[in-house]
This record gives structure tokens, C-alpha cells and sequence, in this order.
């Protein structure tokens, strides 16, 4: 039996710390030198040359790629666990969508699984801390681990919720803004097509974005209406998705588009008016209590203190 001293058993964790960050550092120092003539002359032959592809594909030796395979190799199961427990992958398909945000339903739930293992861990860290004090149970400190994970994994769904919400509602109020300017570009003589693609090119909205999208299906083959029609689906914005049914109805009988799109921005703006009175309606109460429990003491203190003040004085 080897006796292992306290100083090696450091020495080889850091070591090991030690030589992955060179090994980073030195994959990310720049090459001095030009590119030799078949690195120039590979992407013009890829098609014909099986050299050609293969120096392409080549990739300078990091431990990036290295740790993404590994932890890609052990967290597939995992995420496949977590799909098949929680569900709803079309539904978090959908929410991405809806947050404008491009990255898969994988990687999403690579990201629950990290947020589990950052809940857990600090609930870990609680425990440990309860339990080196001595004043918590260790029922109570697995429950409190068990309770970080799962905290860790809803987190980010109801986040994603939120941040759809969210964009959902700036879509709303971009609408009659949108419209009104397509409005003016049908009245001066544009297309719809052109009309869209002129809002997708000069606004920067979340809207405007949207167009965008639909303007890039427009061009590679898909018809205007069956892009509106997916657009208003997928975003599942109510004023959005009455706009295209208005819409779509008016392309294909041939009615002048300009009434429509008017009428459409006038209901829009009166929809928000009256979304706007309801919440302040609904926010009457909560807008009394910094009166009641707030204001309202400080006055009263303000006004009977000098007198109390003055009866204990003697005057």
C-alpha cells in the first residue's frame, strides 16, 4: 500500500486543472501562418473530392468538442428521462417559438437538467451546513435537496412561459403600429408582399421580425397566405391571429386591402384601450394599500406626535 501525502493527493487534481487550461489556451492561439494552397482550394472541390471534405472537416484538438461528447453521451438518457416524466415537448417547441428564441426542445432540456444540478447542489449546501450546526434533521435535508432539484427543473419551463408572455404582449402592441404603415404602402400603390417586406426590412420590432420569417418562406415557394396563417398559429396572439383571419379571406376573394387593414388597426387600438381600463380596474385595490398602510400612518404621525409631544412636556 502506497501512502499518498496530503500535498501529491492536491497536486494531482490541480495538476490535471492545470493541463486542461493550457490545452484551452493554446487551442485558441492564432496560427502565424498563411493557409497552405489545398486549405484554399478544399471548398471549391468538396463536391468531387473526398480529401477535400475530409481536411474541411478537420478541427484543431481542443477539449471543448471532447467534453460536449462526453457530457453529450451522458445526458442524453437524462434529458429522454426528463421528456418522458414532464412531457409536453411540442408544447415547449411551441414556447420557444413564441420567445423568438431558435434553439431545440434538447437543448432546452439540457438546460432544466443543469438548473436540477445547480438546485440541487445548493440545496446540498444548505443541508450540509444544517446538519454541520446540528439543528436540522437529515429528513429534513434530503427533502431540502429534493426540493432545490425539482425547483431547478420547473424553473426554467415557467421562465420560458413568462418570457413567451412576454413577447406575446409586444407583438400586441406593435400590431396597429404595423398596420397603419401597411396601410400607407397598400395606399400608395405596393403589394402586400412588397408592403410586408418593407416593414420587415426598416422596423425592429418583435413584429417586424416575425414578418421577416414569413417574408423568407414567401421566397422560397410557400403562398402568403398559408406563411400568415402558420405565423398567426405558431405566435398564438389573439389580435395577431383575427388580423390574418380578416386578412387571408380578403387575399383570396380580391377585396381592396386598405379598409381592411384599417378596420383591423382601429379594432386593435380599441382592444388595448379597454385591456389597459380593465387592469386598472383590477389594480384599484393594490393601489390602495401603500395609501392605507404607507401614507395614511406617516400622516396621522405627523399629526398627533407634536401633540403627544407636547402633553409630555408639561405645556
Amino acid at each position: 500500500m502506497v501512502l499518498v501525502s496530503p500535498a501529491i493527493a492536491w497536486a494531482v487534481p490541480v495538476g490535471i486543472l492545470l493541463g486542461l487550461g493550457l490545452w484551452t489556451l493554446s487551442s485558441l492561439v492564432p496560427r502565424m501562418r498563411g493557409p497552405r494552397l489545398a486549405e484554399r482550394v478544399a471548398p471549391f472541390v468538396l463536391d468531387v473530392s473526398a480529401e477535400a471534405r475530409e481536411l474541411i472537416a478537420r478541427r484543431p484538438a481542443e477539449p471543448s468538442p471532447v467534453f460536449g461528447a462526453l457530457a453529450g453521451a451522458v445526458g442524453r438518457p437524462a434529458r429522454d428521462a426528463v421528456s418522458r416524466i414532464l412531457g409536453g415537448d411540442e408544447v415547449i417547441a411551441a414556447r420557444l417559438r413564441q420567445a423568438g428564441r431558435d434553439d431545440g426542445v434538447e437543448a432546452f432540456r439540457s438546460r432544466q437538467l443543469l438548473a436540477a444540478l445547480g438546485g440541487a447542489g445548493l440545496g446540498v449546501l444548505v443541508a450540509a451546513w444544517g446538519l454541520r450546526v446540528g439543528t436540522l434533521p437529515l429528513v429534513l435535508g434530503a427533502a431540502i435537496v429534493v426540493v432545490g432539484a425539482a425547483l431547478g427543473l420547473l424553473a426554467p419551463e415557467q421562465l420560458l412561459a413568462r418570457a413567451a408572455r412576454r413577447r406575446g404582449q409586444r407583438i400586441a402592441e406593435e400590431l396597429p403600429t404595423v398596420l397603419e404603415f401597411l396601410t400607407l404602402a397598400l395606399a400608395a400603390g405596393e403589394s402586400l408582399s412588397d408592403a410586408l417586406r418593407r416593414v420587415a426590412r426598416t422596423g425592429n420590432g418583435e413584429l417586424a421580425t416575425e414578418l421577416g420569417r414569413v417574408i423568407a418562406e414567401v421566397n422560397s415557394g410557400i403562398p402568403l397566405t398559408t406563411a400568415l396563417s402558420g405565423a398567426a398559429r405558431t405566435l398564438d396572439v389573439a389580435a395577431f391571429s383575427r388580423t390574418v383571419d380578416q386578412l387571408v379571406p380578403a387575399l383570396d376573394r380580391g377585396t381592396p386591402l386598405v379598409e381592411v387593414l384599417r378596420a383591423q388597426a382601429q379594432d386593435v387600438r380599441g382592444d388595448a384601450q379597454r385591456a389597459l381600463i380593465e387592469s386598472a380596474g383590477k389594480k384599484e385595490v393594490a393601489m390602495l394599500v401603500p395609501l392605507v398602510f404607507l401614507i395614511l400612518p406617516i400622516t396621522v404621525l405627523f399629526a398627533i406626535f407634536p401633540g403627544i409631544l407636547v402633553l409630555q412636556l408639561g405645556f
